[in-house]
């Protein structure tokens, strides 16, 4: 049986979100995508909602990471995050709770954006190696997916796959093998990093 996948977009990035439910369908990943706005102001009710009738039975979150996908996307007319929905998406696929499994998280860039997270290597000063320039911060994405990227404290001077949660690659190598990266972020959820995912108080 293939891994239930729940898909956290932007409707700036629907287009990317319909390809992939199309390619989802030629291999064995089920789509559990979120189908409709939940009417409520109150955060707690959102994520029930969201845990209970979407990731309960998924097993890896896809998060798109396009244009309009960060934390410093800003806020709204009334106040609300314009990405309050994927931060709670992130929120609820990153608790492990009673009925409510952690789910991997596996962030996919779109072609728009790899300029912005992909910024070639760097040699560093400490070790003397060349390290890959993966700008994942406020700036591309929401904390709640930087955060299990990067997660403190880590040891040597740059992080290795193993001292990740979450899961990066690019739209055009996604999907070429999406299985094989929603393998990688399944298999996050039993490795001993999963122990140190961070889950930021709901806001």
């Amino acid at each position: 049986m293939g891994h239930k996948c729940f898909v956290s977009f932007k409707k700036e990035d629907l287009d990317y979100k319909n390809e992939l439910v199309e390619l989802f369908e030629k291999e064995d990943i089920i789509d559990k995508t979120l189908d409709r706005e939940i009417q409520s102001e109150d955060g707690d009710y959102i994520m029930q909602v969201i845990r209970a009738d979407y990731l309960k039975d998924s097993t890896v979150t896809i998060c798109l990471i396009g244009t309009h996908s960060s934390e410093n996307e800003g806020y709204d007319y009334w106040g609300r995050h314009k990405n309050y929905f994927i931060i709670r998406e992130l929120q609820a696929s990153l608790y492990n709770g009673k009925n409510n499994t952690r789910n991997g998280v596996l962030g996919v860039v779109t072609p728009e954006m790899y300029d912005r997270v992909y910024k070639g290597n760097y040699s560093c000063s400490a070790c003397g190696y060349s390290h890959n320039y993966v700008d994942v911060d406020d700036n591309t994405v929401i904390r709640e997916f930087s955060q299990n990227y990067y997660i403190e404290p880590h040891e040597g001077c740059s992080w290795t796959e193993e001292q990740r949660y979450c899961i990066l690659v690019k739209w055009d190598d996604f999907i070429k093998n999406p299985e094989k990266y929603v393998n990688q972020a399944y298999s996050k959820r039993t490795d001993p990093i999963a122990k140190k995912v961070i889950v930021r108080a709901k806001r």
